[in-house]
């Protein structure tokens, strides 16, 4: 019986074989709608960004009509810009400063509280994580904001432009708690124990293993926490009445005011100034974020 179903099918394989073949866009259907979906979402990001780096070199008269392209570029309003706003420089100095500040502590306390939760097992880790967890789900930021104003008037750290960095740090060291958590849990706890068997220290141990292995999680809490202190504004517009001492998105907004003194292509030329460090910093690092990103949803 089973001969006579196998010549059956052999039978049969003919008219199989007699079908056309799929066609190119059957065979790569699916490829082409995730690349259009990818490609429209893309436009949709540059687009605007495009828009303002263009309308930022236009001349007056070209601003006041509807053609992408200017009919020639006009660079003097970066120069209007810093002559306008005479603290900018200052302002840019303090959103760096105050951004590596941020970024760096808050690197440094989530590496050794992930590292902790994850291969000390300390008693409470659960707890702990989930703590963290539910703390995302409140938007401190607006509850906190007087609790913060008093701490920060108690420090005296008001109209200081390194105390806006205790603020941000503890505001996005939960998030990054959880994001080094998760890429400590990538590292095999066989190979802490068998470092420490060696002799080596828990110091030593997360310097030449740990670190090595969850470099990518790194850059990811470095793109996260950038792009959280460099576009801050409410803590520093409460924290901050000096000019001199804020940070550059408080000086974007407040150029918005006044009489017809901020003409469109100005405007674009602060948002250019603006926005170009964070663009610089996720480009040289996106590979490793978007990798970074990919081991923790795998570990979740």
């Amino acid at each position: 019986m089973l001969d006579a179903f196998h010549q059956g099918r052999v039978a049969s394989s003919p008219n199989a074989a007699s079908r056309p073949a799929p066609g190119w866009f059957n065979r790569n259907g699916s490829a082409i709608v995730r690349h259009a979906v990818i490609n429209f979402f893309m436009l949709i990001i540059l687009l605007p960004l495009a828009w303002v780096l263009v309308m930022s070199v236009k001349p007056l008269p070209d601003a006041m009509r509807g053609d992408f392209w200017p009919r020639h570029f006009d660079f003097t309003h970066y120069g209007y810009v810093f002559q306008r706003i005479a603290t900018l420089p200052v302002n840019l100095f303090n959103s760096i400063y105050v951004t590596a500040s941020t970024v760096l502590i808050t690197t440094i306390c989530a590496v050794l509280a992930g590292y902790a939760l994850v291969h000390l097992r300390p008693r409470g880790a659960g707890l702990v994580a989930a703590a963290l967890l539910v703390s995302l789900y409140f938007p401190v930021r607006v509850v906190s904001i007087i609790s913060i104003y008093e701490t920060q008037h108690w420090l005296g750290l008001i109209n200081s432009t390194s105390g806006l960095v205790l603020p941000y740090v503890t505001l996005q060291l939960a998030i990054s708690v959880l994001i080094m958590r998760s890429m400590f849990q990538l590292v095999p706890h066989e190979l802490i124990e068998a470092a420490r068997i060696d002799g080596a220290s828990h110091w030593r141990t997360l310097w030449m293993v740990g670190l090595p292995m969850v470099r990518n999680g790194l850059v990811v809490i470095f793109i996260v926490n950038f792009v959280a202190a460099w576009g801050e504004y409410l803590l520093c517009l409460t924290l901050i009445d000096d000019e001199a001492a804020r940070t550059m998105p408080v000086v974007l907004a407040a150029a918005q005011g006044g009489q017809g003194q901020w003409a469109w292509p100005n405007l674009a030329a602060v948002y250019v100034i603006v926005v170009t460090p964070g663009i610089l910093a996720f480009t040289f690092a996106q590979k490793l974020f978007f990798k970074g990103l990919m081991e923790g949803v795998v570990k979740g």
